[in-house]
């Protein structure tokens, strides 16, 4: 559905007065105008019937209908078609959610659309109404206004992301016998959708500042530059994350290792040390007739004695070298 619609004048916001196309009319017959369409999940019907009335290219309203499409700028003859990845991070469930942004822009509209949890623009566009320099640079100010906060969103994700990283390195390298394994691979999982959303948009914002696209303002290439910039950052952070993550689980495996290694030498100690009664009240409980031993009035006692010295120099020694 058709969220917000508003026709700018030099910057000015101005309400579409009748259909989309006398607004459409009205920003071309003006110098410096544009309007500026907002759908939320439409349906094929709708965003049907903006196609006929921006004359879109069918193959990008093919990818607007389907959705879950791969960050991209794609040049078409007279209109440019922009899909962008939000993220949304849930840090109790530490899970990443990802949502759909699509941009289409022309000589004089700019229409996005917005596909399952994606981010809400409306604040988006009351930012940018409120900078009407740059809101007067035409349709490709909605572009990069939509672009800077989905990369903002990107860092603060990072941020929250490195975090959790770090709890997780604090507590494989704790004192506490923990395994953390399970929550290490949720987190790798959870960086791989990160970086399906933030690795293949370098690449075409890096196009829109080096002046690649056509139509681009010229005092807009340095702010896509700067979010260039930021896109870049986060996403070598992002594959920091995973090396990291990575140590990680392999440290808390090395750890898991070296914690079974002491159990099985601290039953091995006390098996051997259990193992010493055990012999000799075995053999002295086969009761043949020739036992000397059987018959003094010592033996009894000695026995107990053997037993509890040998036992006693057995765990000394165990204890030494660090078995028990």
């Amino acid at each position: 559905m058709i969220v917000d619609s508003a026709l700018y004048d030099h910057g000015i916001r101005a309400e579409t007065a009748g259909g989309l196309h006398d607004a459409l009319d009205r920003a071309r017959g003006k110098g410096g105008s544009f309007i500026w369409i907002g759908l939320h999940d439409p349906t094929e019907k709708e965003l049907g019937y903006v196609a006929s009335e921006f004359d879109l290219h069918p193959l990008a309203i093919e990818d607007a209908v389907k959705a879950h499409q791969r960050p991209k700028v794609e040049q078409y003859e007279d209109s440019l078609f922009v899909v962008l990845k939000t993220v949304r991070y849930d840090e109790p469930s530490q899970q990443i959610e990802l949502g759909d942004v699509m941009l289409f822009l022309g000589d004089s509209f700019a229409v996005t659309v917005r596909h399952g949890p994606a981010r809400a623009l409306a604040d988006i566009r009351r930012r940018l109404e409120a900078d009407r320099t740059l809101l007067d640079c035409g349709p490709f100010s909605v572009l990069y206004a939509v672009c800077d906060a989905i990369v903002d969103d990107y860092s603060d994700i990072s941020v929250a992301v490195q975090e959790d990283i770090e709890e997780v390195e604090q507590r494989v390298f704790s004192p506490e016998r923990t395994n953390d394994a399970a929550r290490i691979y949720n987190l790798k999982r959870e960086i791989i959708e990160f970086r399906r959303a933030v690795d293949p948009l370098v690449e075409p914002m890096i196009r829109l500042a080096s002046g690649q696209v056509a139509k681009v303002h010229e005092r807009l290439r340095p702010y896509f530059r700067d979010v260039a910039d930021h896109a870049v950052r986060v996403s070598e952070q992002v594959d920091g994350f995973d090396n990291l993550l990575s140590s990680v689980l392999a440290a808390n495996l090395a750890q898991v290792g070296v914690q079974q290694n002491a159990d099985m030498r601290r039953i091995s100690a006390w098996v051997a040390i259990i193992a010493v009664p055990t012999m000799i009240a075995g053999i002295y409980g086969m009761n043949f007739t020739h036992m000397p031993e059987l018959d003094w009035r010592f033996g009894y006692p000695l026995a107990l004695v053997v037993m509890l010295v040998v036992c006693s120099v057995l765990y000394r020694a165990f204890k030494r070298s660090g078995w028990l």
